[in-house]
Parts: C-alpha cells; structure tokens; sequence
C-alpha cells in the first residue's frame, strides 16, 4: 500500500513540475507573442487605461487625456490641436501614433522602464508606471507667429536657436486636429479617411517630411563654397560673369530677374540674386566642392532625427556642367526641407558651424524628476568663420537694401536671402516663395533665431519680390516673438 502511495506522490509531483514548467513557458518565454496577438485586448487596455503624459510648451502642456469611462478608459486631448500637430503628431486608440507621440510614447505611456526607480527589474517585469513628461525646446509665440502668419496658405516654417540647434517653431499648413484621431468611435475612421482623401494633405509635415527646391536661397551655400575655395576672394571685385549665361555644353541661355547682372560683383550678386553670376561660381567651384560644401550643411544626410526623422535634403553628386550650373542656383535635383534652410541660416549666424537641430529638452516623470535630456548636440564646421563673417555681411545687406526689407526689425541686425523655386511642368506653377533669416537684438551677444519660410501658393508675379513679399513679414514675425521672449536658459 506505501509503494503504491510514493508512485501516486511521485506522479503528482511530476504533474505538478509539468504545470510550471508550462506556466514559465507561457508566462516568460511566450509572452511576447501572447502580447502581440491581435486577440489580446488586456495590453490595449491596460495601454489606456491611465492618463498619457503631456508634451510641454514654455513650460505648460499642450496635450491632454480624457476619460471616457470606457474599457479603453482614457483618450488623447490637444490644446490649440492643429498649431501644434506638426510638432505632437497623434495618439490614436485606433491608427496609433506619431511624430512625439510616437518618438517619446515609452515616456507618455508609462512604459519606459527608466521611469522607475528600480529600471532593470520593472522592465524585465512590463509593468506599467505613472507616465511621465516631455518638455520641448519650443517657444510658444514663436509657433504662434509662424502658424498665424501662414493663416491657412500651403507652406512650413522652421526655427532654431543657432548656437544650440534648439527648434524654436515647427509649423506645416493646412493642418489639422490631431483630437479627432484620439477616441474609436466611428467618427474616428470618417475623420481618418477625409484627412487622407484631402488633396492639400493637412498630415503632411511640410517643415520636415516635404522638400522642396530651394530656389535662390540656396546661392548662401553656394557663395559659401566660393569663397572657401578661394574663387571669390573679394566681395566687390567684378565677376567676369556675362548676362545671359550659355549653360555649359547646351545652348540653353540662363537669364535673370533683376538687369544689371552682367560682371557684377558677389555683393551685388548677392542682393539682386543673380542666377547667372551663381550658376558660374557653381561650375568653377566644381562638383565635388559644391557637393562638400552641401553635405557640411546637412544635405544628403539620411539620418537626421529631431527626435523624429526629417526627410533627406538632397545634392545631386552625379550631374555634368549645366546641371551642375542649375544646382547651384537651387534648381534641377536640389531639394531642402525647411528645417534644412533654417539650418544654413544657422550656419551663417554662428560663425560657420552647424548644431544638429534638437525638439526635446528632457523628459521627466510624473513628479518632475529628470528622466533624460536633449541638449546641444557637437557643431560640425560647415565653412570657415571669416567666410561666415562675409556671408553675414551679404544677408544683412539683402534686409536692408535689397529684397528681403520685409523683415527688417527696428532694434536688431537681421540678415536674410529671399528666393523663388519654380516647378511643374515646364516650369509652369506657381513659384514656391522662400525667405531663409537670422536675427540678433542689438543688446544681444550673439544671434538668437534662425528661420526658414516657404509658402507654396504665393500670391506675388513670378521672381524674387515674391520671397520677400509672402514670405519674409512672416520670418520677421517669428523673429521678433523670440527676441521678446525670455531664453530657454533663464526658464
């Protein structure tokens, strides 16, 4: 009878080893799959069943959670949605995330396991912790500025803080309400299938995620790459550069907006933004110069995240002489985003050097503890610093004597280049308008705020006014709202 009692424990505690051994298995190694299965609503549940964290502007939040009361308790909220969209993205129970939201969701959801003060061992536990913060490095008026200042038009506006890379204003238009995303009501999928049905494409991130041919404002790289070279050694020393210019090896005559453009000097160039002048510093430059020149300011940079990725600014490395001709002038394959463009201003602002550009200054936790931070990235030089000095010099003289006088601003050196980028079919639409600035108040030690503007539907007759008239008040708007707001520091 004892025998048979032993073999009857001995089963039972195989029969137990078995069911924990399984219960490991399902728990610990298969979880995952058991987590991502389409059929698991505990994971979304749980996902929204505590208050997200809020993305923060000047030091207040932008974002917002609301309680349903339903299984998926709690849904996204946005304050001044559509101004700030370029920037938050959404967070939808149905399509989920993007942009912020979607870079810094470990943060806002509560998953991130540094949110903890015991990391290793909730992260490996997947337990769910108070969700935490995201400060931007945004200015408030800034980004009211530019998105008032576009009132609707197709365009973008981008600004930095030179000397850092902070981003001071991200805005894209038309935009849209990232709220109307935010629930899973029916009414989410007709407002996800009308924004995606928009042919003006309110989701688009303009300012980051759309390039455009940058037009004239990009002669500031290609005198950058003149005059580190050594092809231009003087500002006002005549050009040799005729009117109108023979593109090399074609029979297509380059002509310009402005008269008086024949053998003129880089600084009289400059203001009046000769295509042929630049066209011929950009073949005697050569292509692999203009093309350092290029990718030292950022173009053909793949990898460039803010923290979300920017799309690629583009120079094309592989073009003959006329192509080449055209490249320099901002035309052919040369494409920029806005962020890119503010950028080159940036450059010129802070004595030749580049600061990768940077959205989050730190994230915390609930109570306000520093989870991690952003800050100023490593400078990378794009030209040297006596050719940012004349580079300077040139800007200051487009605002004050040429064609970007629109954003002048009274108490303060501002330095701009208007341009005009035409596309479509033989050239047929109508010219994007482009004003790429920087801005220094007169008590100020150093620049404060580099902007770059496009607006795609601008009103004025095709040449370079139409920079200065569309978009150069709306760069000076944007400029002036950071010169009169404190600094990121002294917050």
């Amino acid at each position: 009878m004892t025998r048979h009692i032993r073999h009857a424990a001995f089963f039972c505690a195989v029969l137990l080893v078995a069911l924990l051994v399984n219960a490991a298995r399902i728990q610990v190694f298969e979880a995952p799959s058991y987590d991502d299965n389409i059929a698991n609503r505990r994971t979304t549940i749980s996902r929204f069943g505590q208050p997200r964290g809020d993305i923060l502007v000047d030091g207040a939040p932008v974002t917002g959670s609301r309680d349903t009361r339903e299984p998926l308790r709690y849904e996204r909220t946005y304050t001044n949605g559509p101004m700030y969209a370029p920037v938050t993205g959404f967070a939808s129970q149905v399509y989920g995330t993007t942009l912020l939201e979607h870079t810094e969701d470990g943060v806002l959801s509560g998953t991130d396991p540094l949110l903890s003060p015991f990391p290793l061992w909730n992260g490996s536990a997947r337990d769910r912790y108070p969700s935490g913060d995201v400060v931007t490095t945004l200015r408030g008026a800034a980004q009211r500025a530019a998105y008032e200042g576009l009132a609707g038009r197709k365009g973008a506006v981008a600004a930095v803080e030179p000397a850092t890379g902070r981003v001071l204003a991200l805005v894209s238009a038309p935009s849209y309400d990232p709220s109307v995303l935010s629930g899973n009501r029916s009414a989410v999928a007709r407002s996800w299938a009308t924004l995606n049905r928009d042919p003006d494409k309110p989701m688009l991130n303009r300012a980051v995620r759309k390039t455009y041919p940058p037009g004239s404002t990009f002669k500031v790289l290609t005198a950058a790459a003149a005059l580190d070279s050594g092809v231009i050694e003087d500002l006002d020393k005549p050009t040799d550069s005729p009117d109108p210019y023979t593109l090399p090896g074609t029979r297509t005559s380059l002509t310009n907006e402005s008269k008086g453009c024949k053998d003129v000097p880089l600084r009289k160039a400059f203001e009046f933004s000769c295509n042929t002048v630049f066209a011929k510093l950009g073949v005697k430059v050569g292509v692999d110069r203009m093309a350092r020149t290029a990718e030292a300011f950022g173009f053909n940079d793949a990898d460039l995240k803010i923290p979300y990725s920017v799309a690629e600014s583009t120079f094309d490395t592989k073009v003959d002489k006329a192509q080449l001709a055209l490249s320099s002038i901002g035309q052919y394959n040369t494409r920029a985003t806005p962020l890119q463009m503010a950028m080159v201003a940036a450059a010129v602002a802070n004595g030749g050097q580049v600061r990768s550009p940077y959205l989050v200054e730190r994230t915390t936790r609930a109570g306000g503890s520093t989870v991690s931070t952003g800050g100023s990235r490593p400078a990378r030089q794009a030209m040297r610093p006596s050719t940012a000095v004349l580079l300077k010099e040139l800007m200051v003289d487009v605002v004050r004597e040429g064609t970007g006088s629109n954003a002048w601003i009274p108490g303060a050196t501002v330095g701009g280049k208007t341009g005009t980028a035409q596309h479509g079919l033989g050239n047929s639409g109508t010219p994007y308008a482009w004003f790429v600035s920087w801005a220094k108040g007169d008590t100020d030690l150093e620049p404060k705020v580099a902007v770059a503007v496009v607006v795609e539907d601008a009103d004025a007759d095709r040449g370079e006014i139409s920079g200065g008239g569309d978009a150069a008040p709306i760069a000076r708007a944007v400029m002036e709202a950071v010169l009169n707001s404190p600094s990121q520091d002294a917050r």
